[in-house]
């Protein structure tokens, strides 16, 4: 990001990034062009390349944002707390995100369905250690007998699979629920899932 700057300025970086989430989570990075960002911010492009110099430039800005928001929940799993517990707390916090925040959840799995090119370092070094590092406590779980043997990376995988899909695929879920809130139910089912999954 260019200008950190007054408050205005403040305020044209935020409706920036606003504009281009809407416009990556819908057409992806290389279906997207500086001149979509700059419509959907009400921006004329000469203004928005003030703030930003490409459109690599917003983009790496989110991505980076993303990121950062994405691995908190994983880090903020407690080792000494009760496992069925914790693990169910981390699914519940990957659901609501889905909920809350589905636009960022669909430019992350446009990322990875492109192969990663902006991120594959941080996927490889920063969330490989810590996925990494909470296999090592699952396993220490499942060697204690506090929870049901599992595989503790397909765990892992299983609940983003089970959690993301509510946003990313927010067009199909919609369509077979109607007006249906899908979150209402998928709470409930995802806690009944990995309890009986988990529980010895």
């Amino acid at each position: 990001m260019n200008k950190p700057g007054t408050r205005i300025q403040q305020k044209n970086q935020a409706t920036i990034l606003k504009a281009g989430l809407e416009v990556f989570s819908q057409f992806g990075f290389r279906g997207s062009t500086i001149d979509m960002v700059a419509e959907a911010a009400g921006l004329s492009k000469p203004n928005l390349l003030y703030y930003f110099p490409s459109k690599e430039a917003i983009y790496t800005a989110l991505l980076s944002q993303l990121l950062e928001n994405w691995l908190e929940p994983l880090k903020a799993l407690d080792r000494d707390g009760d496992p069925v517990e914790e693990l169910l707390a981390y699914a519940k916090r990957k659901l609501a995100m889905s909920r809350d925040f589905p636009q960022e959840s669909r430019l992350f799995a446009n990322e990875i369905i492109q192969g990663a090119p902006q991120i594959a370092e941080v996927l490889r070094s920063d969330l490989k250690a810590l996925v990494d590092d909470i296999a090592v406590v699952v396993e220490g779980w499942t060697a204690t007998g506090r929870i049901k043997p599992v595989d503790p990376y397909h765990l892992i995988f299983s609940i983003w699979a089970l959690t993301q899909h509510y946003a990313d695929f927010d067009v199909q879920v919609r369509a077979i629920m109607g007006e249906q809130d899908p979150f209402a139910g998928a709470e409930r089912y995802l806690e009944d899932l990995l309890r009986r999954l988990l529980t010895v």
